[in-house]
């Protein structure tokens, strides 16, 4: 088996509901948006956002702001308020010393979730990076999966772990691509799917046991 690791990284290596929280919460200061704008905003953009998303939030409650400059404006704002704990940053950075290869496969678009990794500091401790938004398609899809261990100048068929808190697109998609598995809880766990290698609470666990683990 390579060493390779897979991350997720909202809601595995970057808290991603913190930031978007404080990030919708200075966009709809700086365009006075009504309170009904600020609840749309949340619900719609709980779990992803495009800049579709703010071109339908433009035409809904009459903003004279362009959707594409809301968006940038989102983007830079969830860039700088996304925070990575020094702790994972520090686990990354012994990985990569014990000869791990650290890719990053997330779904989201390509600009925002390539901010979130310059932000963090998160960008200068991978060796690849793949973004749902890249090809079009998003996690469990196989085709990310291949990329990722692609963009991290390894194979698939070699073998590795997937470490992330969605059941389905992480557990579900590492297990379709021959991937060992680690589920940060949180998430209900749907019915059938089946069980990840390791369970933990916290992505710095899940770094101690790929740092444990033995090799041929």
């Amino acid at each position: 088996m390579h060493r390779l690791a897979l991350f997720d990284l909202d809601g595995t290596l970057a808290d991603r509901q913190s930031a978007l929280s404080d990030a919708l919460t200075c966009l709809c200061r700086s365009h006075a948006l009504s309170p009904d704008a600020e609840r749309w905003l949340r619900v719609e953009l709980a779990d992803r956002a495009t800049v579709n998303d703010f071109a339908r939030l433009r035409d809904a409650f009459g903003l004279e702001a362009s959707a594409a400059d809301l968006w940038q404006e989102y983007v830079d704002l969830m860039s700088a308020a996304v925070t990575c704990h020094p702790e994972v940053l520090k686990g990354l950075a012994r990985l990569r010393a014990a000869a791990w290869t650290i890719g990053i496969i997330t779904n989201g678009a390509s600009d925002i979730q390539r901010a979130k990794l310059a932000g963090t500091g998160l960008a200068s401790l991978v060796d690849g990076v793949a973004v749902s938004g890249d090809l079009e398609i998003r996690k469990p899809d196989l085709r990310l999966f291949e990329l990722a261990a692609s963009r991290c100048g390894v194979s698939l068929a070699d073998g590795g772990w997937m470490i992330g808190d969605n059941p389905a697109g992480d557990i579900g998609g590492g297990h379709q691509a021959g991937l060992r598995t680690i589920w940060l809880r949180g998430r209900p766990w749907p019915d059938g799917l089946p069980v990840a290698h390791y369970v933990v609470d916290d992505v710095t666990d899940a770094i101690t046991i790929l740092l444990n683990e033995t090799w041929e």
